[in-house]
C-alpha cells in the first residue's frame, strides 16, 4: 500500500488546492470528503470514490475498505499530512477524493406531485448546507439551484450539510431553464418574496409544488416573480422584513409536509 509522509508531497499539495479552490475542482471533476459519515453517505447517494486517504492509528485498515467501496485506492498518510488536508477541527482521520456529478435538470427522477426545493443565487455556503439538511429531513423529491453563485462541492458546504449534500437529489441551471423545466412537469411555482404575496400558510402544496427562495439581501429576481402560481410571504411581527433564508425554507418545507400527512 502507498504511504505518505510529506506534507510538501506533489500529490498533497494538488489536494490541497481542491480544498481550497474551486477552479481546482472545476478542471479535475474532483473534490475532497472528509469524515466516516460522509464518506459513507457519499456511496449511498452514487458518487465514486476513487481514492482513500487515511491514519493508521485513527482508523484502520477495515473500516477504511468498508467506506470506500471496491475499486477505491487506499493511501496511508501521518496525522502531520492529515492536519495539512483536514477542513474540520474533528479527527476522524479520513479524507475521500471523489467524483463530482453533473447535476442535469434532465437527470431528476420525480414522482407524481413532487415536492421540491428551489435556491435562486445562494451564497452563503452555511445556508446552502443548512437548506440541504432540511431538505434531508423532509425527504423532498429534490433540490434545485437556479443561478448558483457557490461551488456547491465547496468543502463549507460538504461540511454545513453533514453529508446531506450526497443524499438529495439536486440539480442546477440557470433561472430560465428551471422555470422552464418546472413548467414542463406542470409544477406550481410558490415564491417566497414580499411583493402581491399572499399568507403561505393559506396554499394548497398537495400538488406538485416548488418552494422557491432567494437571497438575503435582494430576494427573488423579477423572472421568478411573473412566473409563480403564487408569491408567498411569511408573516411577521417584528422591526425587521425578513430572516434567516435557511429558517425561512424550514417553515414553508414542513407547512408542505403537513399538508401532505408528512408522509415520507
Amino acid at each position: 500500500m502507498k504511504q505518505i509522509t510529506s506534507a510538501q508531497n506533489p500529490f498533497i499539495k494538488q489536494l490541497v488546492q481542491l480544498q481550497d479552490k474551486a477552479k481546482a475542482r472545476k478542471q479535475t471533476g474532483t473534490f475532497l470528503i472528509e469524515g466516516q459519515r460522509e464518506l459513507e453517505l457519499a456511496r449511498k447517494g452514487g458518487y465514486e470514490i476513487e481514492t482513500v486517504l487515511f491514519v493508521s492509528d485513527m482508523i484502520n485498515e477495515s473500516q477504511v475498505a468498508q467506506l470506500s467501496g471496491s475499486g477505491a485506492g487506499l493511501i496511508e498518510i501521518n496525522r502531520e499530512v492529515y492536519q495539512k488536508l483536514a477542513y474540520r477541527d474533528s479527527t476522524e482521520g479520513v479524507i475521500g477524493i471523489a467524483r463530482t456529478k453533473d447535476l442535469n435538470l434532465k437527470d431528476l427522477q420525480l414522482k407524481e406531485n413532487p415536492l421540491i426545493l428551489v435556491m435562486e443565487a445562494p451564497e452563503k455556503p452555511g445556508n446552502l448546507g443548512a437548506m440541504l439538511r432540511t431538505a434531508d429531513a423532509a425527504k423532498l423529491d429534490a433540490v434545485i439551484i437556479a443561478n448558483p453563485k457557490t461551488d456547491l462541492y465547496n468543502p463549507n458546504i460538504v461540511r454545513s450539510s453533514v453529508g446531506c449534500l450526497f443524499t438529495n437529489q439536486i440539480a442546477s441551471g440557470t433561472t430560465e431553464e428551471v422555470i422552464a423545466y418546472l413548467r414542463s412537469k406542470n409544477i406550481n411555482i410558490y415564491c417566497a418574496t414580499l411583493q402581491d404575496s399572499a399568507l403561505y400558510h393559506e396554499q394548497d402544496y398537495t400538488t406538485g409544488s416548488a418552494l422557491v427562495v432567494g437571497t438575503e439581501a435582494t430576494g427573488l429576481t423579477q423572472a421568478w416573480r411573473d412566473a409563480a402560481t403564487r408569491n408567498i410571504i411569511i408573516p411577521m411581527q417584528g422591526e425587521i422584513d425578513s430572516m434567516n433564508v435557511s429558517v425561512a425554507a424550514a417553515i414553508l418545507i414542513f407547512e408542505a409536509k403537513r399538508q401532505r400527512n408528512f408522509e415520507l
